[in-house]
């Protein structure tokens, strides 16, 4: 069953990613395809029409560019991809080398993490890549996965071997975070406490979309308040977890620095707090997750930011994507729009009145409405990144 669900995954085509490669190349000959392991990098790369793929994983890949301007010489154009090139011995001088002398190539790169944290690139390649952060399964893109439900999605998570499986597996999970701390974290950091790492690992997921509390962290693994920072980093920088920092300009009442935490797949949340089944309360939790996600992709894609927004009194928005000029657009979401009222709106536009406001929904075609004295705009996550433009 395996190999059958890999061909179904290798001939889905992913029009987004794509048409967000094509536009990286059209400012810089590298593209760095980041993503979490297992999340489709090797089969979106396979998917390239004409492309030269190699896995940097293997003893001949490493032997081919051995010489990197001879090999790169006999191919003079077209796109090569070098998937999991940290594993060559200088991936750095390889593509230092092809943006350099080969104008008319361009290179794929993948890796699990950043560029920056992998220690091999001694050359950071300013002005010659563009970074393409490849995120779970989007719900704009369930229908081309031939998944109609979307508490699957919640439940099961947007990595494709999870999504797509006969049936719910809890043991891809645990393997994945295995495999996790051996190839991506083990590889590129000095981490000697594998136990306490897991663990904190999997107080953040247990603790999704809540504020960072890095004395409780603390406690509850035994390390000391710099090691969680520390480990934290390597979360954040291995795409793990997903920092958002408090949006603010100065007001006394609002938070300012104590940021929030998401895991960065909703299989794993529900997998870390035991969810067998999904209620109605756990769908509106990773909803957020989703929603997130989506902005992950259009916003941050783009170059943009993402913040959300609380006050001492606990008033708070979910996301808050600044505008410019001042504005900023609130995002609240919600599993039905049953019950919704707009105290964080309310005290969120109080201190920054300019902006729209969203209420994101899943299935919900986009209308305006009126909510005491605040219009909203009432929209599904497909439709969202169009109205932030």
């Amino acid at each position: 069953m395996l190999n059958v669900k890999y061909v179904f995954v290798s001939a889905i085509n992913r029009p987004y990613w794509r048409h967000r490669l094509d536009d990286a190349w059209r400012r810089a000959p590298i593209v760095w395809l980041a993503g979490v392991r297992r999340v489709g990098k090797t089969t979106l790369a396979k998917s390239i029409p004409g492309a030269l793929y190699l896995n940097c994983d293997l003893p001949s890949t490493a032997e081919r560019l051995s010489d990197p301007e001879r090999f790169l010489r006999s191919l003079d154009r077209g796109i090569v991809v070098l998937d999991e090139i940290h594993q060559l011995p200088d991936p750095s001088r390889v593509l230092k080398i092809a943006a350099d002398e080969f104008p008319a190539l361009r290179i794929l790169a993948t890796g699990s993490s950043t560029l920056a944290a992998v220690g091999k690139f001694r050359d950071s390649l300013t002005g010659r890549k563009r970074i393409v952060h490849l995120l779970p399964v989007l719900a704009s893109e369930l229908a081309d996965f031939g998944i109609v439900d979307l508490s699957r999605r919640l439940h099961r998570g947007g990595l494709p071997d999870a999504l797509l499986g006969d049936a719910h597996a809890p043991d891809l999970y645990s393997e994945w975070l295995d495999s996790y701390f051996a190839r991506d974290v083990q590889e590129l950091f000095t981490v000697s406490k594998r136990t306490a790492f897991l663990t904190l690992v999997g107080l953040l997921l247990r603790q999704s979309g809540g504020l960072a509390q890095i004395s409780r962290l603390a406690a509850d693994t035994a390390l000391s308040r710099p090691t969680v920072m520390t480990y934290l980093e390597v979360v954040e920088v291995t795409q793990v977890a997903v920092v958002l920092r408090p949006f603010h300009r100065g007001g006394r009442q609002e938070l300012t620095h104590q940021p929030k935490i998401y895991g960065f797949d909703t299989g794993f949340v529900a997998w870390s707090r035991g969810w067998n089944e999904l209620r109605p309360s756990d769908c509106g939790q990773l909803w957020e997750h989703v929603v997130l996600e989506t902005l992950q992709a259009h916003v941050v894609g783009q170059g943009r930011r993402v913040h959300f927004w609380r006050d001492k009194q606990q008033r708070e928005v979910d996301f808050v994507v600044p505008a410019g000029r001042g504005t900023a657009h609130a995002i609240e979401c919600k599993w039905s729009t049953t019950g919704f009222e707009t105290r964080g709106i309310s005290a969120f536009r109080a201190a920054h009145p300019g902006g729209r406001n969203f209420l994101v929904v899943p299935g919900e075609s986009t209308r305006e409405r009126k909510f005491g004295h605040f219009v909203v705009t009432i929209t599904s996550v497909e439709d969202l990144p169009s109205l932030l433009d």
